[in-house]
């Protein structure tokens, strides 16, 4: 028969955080008296509120290290899954029109100057003619995309498409602006492999998100041997197909890995905003390289 604890015992069980509350529950983990209001229900009995806090701070220091604070609270990747709806939707236009949304929105650098939407417009055509084109891209989108909306967030991950398509945009342009300066010289050489011409497609955003991806698992530490040949064998295609884009490829993969480099050394809570100039700096950078071509030879812009 077991022996009742004395009533002085029994008198000192009281809340550590509320005196005036007595309790017979004690944390789990530094078996301090916790009231019904400071419980946390843990895997087994409860947690006083120090003790919360501190397993959750020990849990975001194994997150990931340097990158754990770039995790988003949100594991739905909207921002990917709405690109791709758009992406099918103008699709369903350029048909519609006859070509005529295709005409409006194709990049053709000799008109970036009055037209400038083409820069990013562009990114969310594709060949009405080859559908393997939309369905290569969308697929890519939809195996690269989730992965780094969940991790970097919705904001960010928009930030690094929109911008890493017009990276992909400013390779079409130099590629333009190499024949102005040249006088028409480079297209001629390895015969005719430089030559400019106009473009459209999302591939630009999405080896921006590879580059991204190569930055961030090297950050982390993981092994980059699947994505690079993932990386290698789509820009070796650029190179071997005809009339693929190739220079978009190149612009896109770099400006992405641009962009990750910036959320990588602004990772912290209070470098938000410098996180956002980087970025627009960025996206600024490029456009002074654009209005650079324009005014350079404005008789070949328009």
């Amino acid at each position: 028969m077991s022996t009742p604890a004395p009533e002085t015992e029994i008198d000192a069980e009281y809340c550590y955080r509320h005196p005036d509350r007595q309790s017979f529950i004690h944390c789990q983990r530094c078996g301090r008296t916790i009231c019904p209001q400071c419980q946390t229900q843990a895997a087994v009995g409860v947690h006083c509120p120090e003790c919360v806090r501190e397993g959750r701070a020990e849990v975001n220091a194994s997150q990931g290290g340097v990158l754990g604070r770039l995790r988003p609270r949100s594991n739905s990747p909207i921002v990917t899954y709405t690109l791709i709806g758009l992406c099918v939707v103008i699709y369903l236009g350029q048909w519609l029109t006859g070509g005529a949304l295709t005409n409006a929105w194709v990049l053709r650098p000799d008109l970036i100057a009055t037209q400038p939407w083409r820069l990013i417009t562009s990114a969310f055509l594709h060949s009405t003619t080859f559908i393997p084109h939309l369905l290569f891209n969308m697929y890519a989108l939809y195996i690269f995309g989730p992965a780094l909306e969940r991790f970097l967030g919705r904001a960010r991950y928009l930030a690094l498409y929109l911008v890493g398509a017009l990276g992909g945009s400013i390779g079409v342009v130099l590629l333009y602006q190499l024949a102005v300066a040249s006088n028409g010289a480079s297209v001629k050489w390895l015969g005719g492999f430089l030559a400019p011409n106009s473009a459209l497609g999302a591939s630009g955003a999405i080896f921006a998100l590879m580059g991204a991806l190569l930055v961030l698992r090297r950050a982390m530490g993981l092994p980059l041997r699947q994505i690079l040949i993932v990386v290698v064998i789509n820009i070796a295609f650029g190179f071997i197909a005809p009339g693929i884009a190739w220079q978009a490829h190149i612009g896109g993969l770099g400006i992405g890995a641009a962009v990750a480099g910036v959320y990588l050394t602004t990772r912290r809570t209070e470098q938000k905003s410098v996180q956002v100039l980087g970025v627009a700096g960025i996206a600024a950078g490029i456009a002074v390289v654009i209005i650079a071509c324009v005014v350079s030879s404005p008789a070949y812009y328009s």
